[in-house]
């Protein structure tokens, strides 16, 4: 299962039924999970926890040093990946950093495509795309069963909402609160496009919650509301909807304020 010219770390822990192909190296520090296949020419460096049924492709870059001027080589600095998730070729992961909290985070049944960026002290979150070049800055948030387009590129201590989806070569610079469409649209930067209704249609949501959820953008982005209005606007839709007071919930904890 490990071909001859791989590199494995006397440290690394790799489980027998681990797949490990040429070229590949694996870093002191490195735990794999059973069933995972590394691809040639792959590197994973360590510390860092990879659980089970991961399939690398050739030429990522996995659990490599913070791109941060800050980091100084802190022991804390881990990369923790969950299990079953597709990471296609030229991706790059990596580590935390100590004044991130000192964990890159993702989680279960991603696909990050070719050539996308995870940076230091990033939280993904489960069922997530991350199409070609998606790239994250540092310290980025990303929820469940988001959907990055194409080169979207997402700035430093930004949240994006479960359910939420960017168009190609959008610019995130403010949080993306849950289950909108956002894109460029001839601006500099990403605008509100909508409600992601077809993703929610996809992901089972009943015509009753998606029809909530319509009133709810349109009470946040079409009626000429400020921020605090807006939330006092949703109050009664969240009484009505778990996913609508989560959105409300969402835009209240924003600190660097939402696209608009």
């Amino acid at each position: 299962m490990i071909h001859p010219t791989a590199i494995i770390h006397p440290e690394a822990q790799v489980p027998a039924e681990v797949e490990v192909g040429a070229y590949a190296v694996v870093g002191a520090g490195v735990r794999i999970g059973r069933g995972s296949r590394i691809g040639p020419h792959v590197v994973l460096h360590g510390p860092a926890v990879i659980g089970e049924r991961h399939r690398f492709f050739q030429f990522c870059s996995i659990g490599a040093d913070p791109q941060d001027k800050k980091y100084r080589g802190e022991a804390e600095s881990l990369l923790e990946i969950g299990s079953d998730n597709t990471v296609r070729e030229y991706v790059s992961i990596n580590r935390g950093t100590a004044g991130g909290g000192g964990k890159t985070v993702i989680g279960d049944h991603n696909l990050i495509m070719a050539c996308a960026h995870i940076a230091h002290d990033c939280r993904v979150g489960s069922h997530t795309v991350f199409a070609n070049h998606a790239t994250l800055a540092g310290h980025v948030s990303i929820d469940d069963h988001v959907t990055l387009g194409g080169f979207t590129g997402v700035h430093q201590f930004c949240r994006v909402g479960r359910y939420s989806f960017t168009a190609i070569s959008s610019v995130i610079n403010k949080d993306v609160p849950p289950y909108i469409r956002v894109a460029n649209q001839g601006k500099d930067r990403a605008q509100p496009a909508g409600l992601n209704r077809e993703g929610l249609q996809r992901a089972g949501f009943d015509p009753a919650t998606i029809n909530l959820l319509r009133r709810a953008y349109k009470t946040v982005y079409r009626n000429g509301l400020r921020q605090k209005e807006a939330l006092a606007a949703l109050e009664a839709l969240a009484q009505e909807s778990e996913s609508v007071n989560l959105l409300k919930t969402f835009i209240a904890a924003s600190e660097r304020g939402i696209v608009r």
